[in-house]
């Protein structure tokens, strides 16, 4: 297992591993991927601030509908500007209702998924980390395709890093947590469409490339939220903090 990261030092911006409280450069992570080869050491370690752990081009939104639903799996776009990492403070919107915070798992994909289908999936995933789904459901009647609704300044939350270990199957825990109190805890077991059906669904018409991000839904992990709370995502050991404003 390898928790990968992005972390901003006085020489610009380094990918690393993470080890225990320590941030190691390693060498481009999707390039070993694609070989099929171990990440490797490119230095010693750095010190500076943790980022959103990769920088997608292309940001997919899962709506987990469930069985009975006439499409049980829906997905639609979210902008990738709207990344930010751990710990960033994000303002939220005053103009658009209440807004909602959504635990999410979040898949990082490896390499072009051209080929990809729910047996293969895994042999195209980087790994797992954790999202912090801000949205503004109340704009929905107006904004049918959710893009403003998702796409607040700052409104995808991701990070710490990348856990290479979290495998497609796992029955990782979920939670959102709000000023330190749990209020929604499931598992990407109860997701009423599997990640690899999520993946090879998405997969089959358009494709997607190194760096790219799935979020997976959260049918039973969001919460309205209000200015001033601090909110947590935890999937598995990854935390993601977010404080609000």
């Amino acid at each position: 297992m390898t928790r990968i990261a992005r972390v901003q030092t006085p020489d610009g911006v380094r990918v690393v591993r993470v080890d225990g409280d320590r941030f190691i450069p390693i060498h481009d992570p999707y390039v070993a991927f694609a070989k099929g080869e171990d990440v490797t050491d490119a230095g010693t370690p750095v010190t500076g601030t943790l980022l959103a752990p990769c920088a997608p081009t292309v940001v997919v939104g899962i709506a987990q509908n469930g069985p009975d639903h006439a499409s049980p799996v829906q997905a639609w776009l979210k902008s990738p500007r709207t990344v930010t990492g751990p710990d960033q403070a994000v303002t939220l919107r005053r103009d658009a209702g209440t807004t909602v915070a959504e635990a999410e798992v979040a898949v990082v994909i490896g390499r072009d998924t051209t080929g990809l289908t729910s047996e293969n999936a895994h042999e195209y995933v980087l790994g797992v980390t954790a999202v912090n789904d801000l949205s503004s459901p109340d704009r929905s009647v107006l904004d049918p395709r959710n893009f403003e609704a998702k796409s607040g300044e700052g409104y995808t939350p991701l990070g710490p890093f990348i856990d290479t270990g979290i495998g497609l199957e796992d029955d990782v825990s979920l939670s959102l947590v709000v000023d330190g109190e749990p209020v929604c805890e499931t598992s990407a077991g109860r997701y009423p469409m599997s990640l690899r059906a999520c993946l090879a669904y998405v997969a089959g018409w358009t494709t997607l490339g190194p760096g790219d991000v799935i979020m997976m839904g959260a049918p039973f992990s969001a919460s309205p939220i209000r200015p001033g709370v601090a909110v947590e995502v935890v999937v598995g050991e990854l935390r993601l903090r977010t404080p609000t404003a």
